[in-house]
């Protein structure tokens, strides 16, 4: 065997070990892609029952919402209502309401104001005896 042939033989074993050393690596990183393939088929599966429960979710959502807007707009007529009678009322019934309750206050200060003179002049008050008994 001459030299050349030696070296070619050399160069060709550390060619082998080369390889070799590379394919472990390759090797690896072909497992983990396909395990990545796996949790990713898996994750896929069990994405579509999520994907379909949160589509019955918002479906159930939305018809609670339907309802609610049904109830808001109750609400808002029943509230044009109550403001509507409130102004019937206070029309009708306010003014004259105001003036038998001011009146009624009055006449109540002016009986306290009768009271306390009396009282402050000694006299009895008007209207009652000396046994305690009208007139």
């Amino acid at each position: 065997m001459s030299a050349g042939q030696i070296a070619a033989l050399i160069a060709a074993g550390a060619f082998v070990v080369l390889v070799g050393l590379l394919a472990v690596p390759l090797i690896k990183l072909g497992r983990t892609l396909d395990e990545a393939t796996q949790a990713i088929r898996k994750a896929s599966a069990e994405a579509d029952p999520l994907f379909s429960g949160a589509n019955t979710t918002v479906t159930h959502v939305n018809a609670q919402l339907e309802r609610l807007d049904g109830i808001t707009a109750n609400a808002q007529v029943v509230t044009g209502n109550v403001s509507a009678l409130t102004s019937l009322f206070t029309a009708t019934l306010g003014g004259p309401l105001v003036r038998v309750a001011a009146l009624s206050y009055g006449l109540s200060k002016a009986m306290r104001s009768r009271k306390r003179k009396d009282k402050a002049s000694g006299r009895r008050p008007r209207g009652r005896r000396r046994d305690g008994n009208t007139r």
